[in-house]
């Protein structure tokens, strides 16, 4: 892949905090592709198309496409194999419904 211009995987922290009510940069994951894991904040973001894509620090594959339009937004994260989000200590954990 010929490296263009990114910024690191922080820079996503405010347009994911509108899906989710944490910071993601924090939360750990695994590319599909090579299997490294690490904090989504090392991610390489390209925002070059429509939309940011975020792509594995070791092999490049992309791991997460986010676009947003004035009504919608969305999120892929098929390259990824699990996003684990850590979660504040002073939340309760919710009960089963």
């Amino acid at each position: 892949m010929t490296d263009m211009s990114y910024l690191d995987g922080n820079m996503m922290d405010g347009p994911l905090r509108e899906l989710f009510a944490v910071d993601l940069s924090g939360a750990t994951g695994r590319c599909e592709n090579c299997g490294m894991v690490g904090p989504m904040g090392t991610m390489r973001v390209y925002s070059h198309a429509p939309g940011l894509i975020g792509r594995c620090p070791s092999c490049a594959q992309v791991m997460l496409r986010f676009v947003r339009s004035p009504n919608w937004a969305r999120l892929d994260l098929r390259g990824l194999t699990f996003l684990q989000v850590p979660m504040p200590l002073d939340q309760p954990h919710p009960g089963p419904m």
